[in-house]
């Protein structure tokens, strides 16, 4: 009951606005994907991942992930070229998505230029050490069978 009553009052204060619009905003107001549906107001919070993206031009390439680049590149493209098929016609869910899309690209790109040449020493640094990580771990686990092949000759 609570909620047909909320609902009521959210049309009307909906007709309030649309009372107060110039008329040549109204048909922009009244249109299928207008600020009376959802299809409106999901496109507008979404703009708040790329509002985050270009926050993260300053972020160094090596925090970068290229697989959620590439994640966010490809749902990027594929709910831009949705939102021109649906009925209505959705711009400004395009817009947003193929912002998504080409900002994810631009970092996935910048990240793999960075690997490949900018950070050769930092890589090859990581790699040392994760080598001799692995061959510390190796003899410590041959040194582990070792001793428990040992007791067991001890024990027959």
């Amino acid at each position: 009951m609570a909620i047909v009553g909320l609902r009521a009052s959210y049309h009307r204060i909906l007709d309030r606005i649309e009372h107060m619009l110039p008329a040549k905003l109204r048909p922009v107001y009244n249109h299928p994907a207008g600020p009376k549906t959802v299809f409106f107001w999901a496109p507008m919070f979404k703009w708040g991942l790329v509002i985050a993206g270009l926050a993260d031009m300053t972020r160094p390439a090596d925090k970068l992930s290229t697989s959620q680049s590439a994640v966010l590149t490809a749902t990027g493209l594929i709910w831009s070229r949705y939102s021109l098929v649906i009925i209505p016609k959705n711009w400004n869910l395009f817009a947003v998505n193929f912002f998504v899309g080409v900002l994810s690209f631009t970092y996935r790109i910048h990240a793999i230029k960075s690997l490949k040449w900018g950070n050769k020493q930092k890589v090859n640094v990581l790699d040392f050490r994760l080598l001799s990580s692995f061959q510390t771990n190796l003899e410590l686990t041959q040194t582990v069978w070792q001793c428990s092949a040992l007791s067991c000759l001890k024990a027959i």
